[in-house]
């Protein structure tokens, strides 16, 4: 692991949203050769909603998706997934099986607050 500087750590835009729809990506993306989800993420007023994809079925449902906050970058450039254009990425951490565990604020705070 190599150090990198507070300015560069600081240009990471990391910031919390409130996913209002979750769907499988292979209603969207048929082909997809991994589960996963397609989040719509609301980071409140000024950014508004962003679309991600989540390989994070193995341990959520749609439903409890709905109205969780999730922590995730926004300034990194678009990446197309399939038929999907990814604009943020949804953060999380690996367990011991290797299913993703997202990264959450402990306490509810305000949509679009950014990581301090």
């Amino acid at each position: 692991m190599s150090d990198i500087d507070w300015d560069a750590f600081q240009q990471v835009e990391l910031r919390v949203g409130r996913v209002v729809e979750a769907r499988p990506l292979a209603e969207v993306f048929p082909g997809a050769r991994k589960p996963a989800y397609v989040l719509h993420v609301d980071f409140g007023p000024g950014i508004g909603i962003r679309k991600s994809s989540a390989q994070i079925t193995e341990r959520y449902s749609v439903d409890a998706l709905i109205g969780r906050q999730v922590v995730a970058v926004l300034n990194l450039p678009p990446k197309q997934i399939g038929p999907l254009m990814s604009q943020c990425l949804v953060t999380g951490f690996h367990d011991a099986q290797g299913h993703v565990a997202l990264c959450v604020p402990d306490a509810d705070v305000p949509l679009g607050t950014r990581l301090a």
